[in-house]
């Protein structure tokens, strides 16, 4: 079985307000930014990391009721479903690899 290539990541460089922003996209809406929290996924042009909103979700809130309270236009509800899809697929990929392991 042929084991899939490792590319490194496009990293998108920016200006926004006057400074050079890089991060590697992993959504239209969800990058990971080495300079901002750590790397983790984050909402692009925010230090909102993607854990905070699931956390939310997983704590009864809805995802009208996130976009009300953030009031932010990168916090929306595309975004948050993206970010529902991709922590989705995070899952399913560590699924497969620990059944490979296993």
């Amino acid at each position: 079985m042929a084991k899939a290539s490792k590319r490194r990541p496009k990293v998108v460089r920016e200006i926004v307000g006057g400074e050079v922003y890089e991060y590697v996209p992993l959504g239209k809406h969800i990058v990971s930014a080495k300079g901002v929290c750590g790397g983790r996924p984050t909402f692009k042009y925010t230090r909102v990391e993607v854990r905070h909103i699931l956390n939310l979700l997983a704590h009864g809130w809805t995802v009208d009721q996130i976009v009300q309270d953030f009031n932010r236009p990168e916090i929306n509800r595309e975004a948050i479903e993206e970010a529902m899809k991709l922590a989705v697929k995070a899952l399913e990929r560590w699924a497969h690899e620990v059944g490979e392991v296993a």
